[in-house]
C-alpha cells in the first residue's frame, strides 16, 4: 500500500493537555515519521507520513485522549519526504 505524508493542524484544547506527545508515542506505535508542534495561535501543527489507514487511526487515537478536545482539523496532502522517525518539534 502506498504512502502520503499529511500536513494537519488541528483546532480545539489541543495545547496543554498532552496532544504532542500522545502523537509522537501513537505515531511510533503505528510506524508513522513527522514531527508534531504548538503554534503562536493555540492550533497545533502535525506533518505525518504512512499508510492512510495508519493515519487514520492516528487521529481516532488522539481523539481518545481524557484533556484533548479536536474541535476541527484543516488537511491537505503534501509530497512524500526522506525521514525514519516522529519527532515533537
Amino acid at each position: 500500500m502506498a504512502e502520503v505524508r499529511k500536513r494537519i493542524i488541528f483546532h480545539g484544547r489541543v495545547q496543554g493537555v498532552g496532544f504532542r506527545y500522545t502523537a509522537k508515542y501513537l505515531a511510533q506505535s503505528l510506524n508513522l515519521t513527522g514531527w508534531v508542534k504548538n503554534e503562536w495561535d493555540g492550533t497545533v501543527s502535525m506533518e505525518v507520513q504512512g499508510r492512510e489507514k495508519l493515519i487514520q487511526k492516528l487521529l481516532v487515537g488522539l481523539n481518545q485522549g481524557h484533556f484533548i478536545s479536536i474541535e476541527w482539523m484543516d488537511t491537505e496532502e503534501i509530497p512524500l519526504e526522506n525521514e525514519h522517525s516522529f519527532s515533537v518539534k
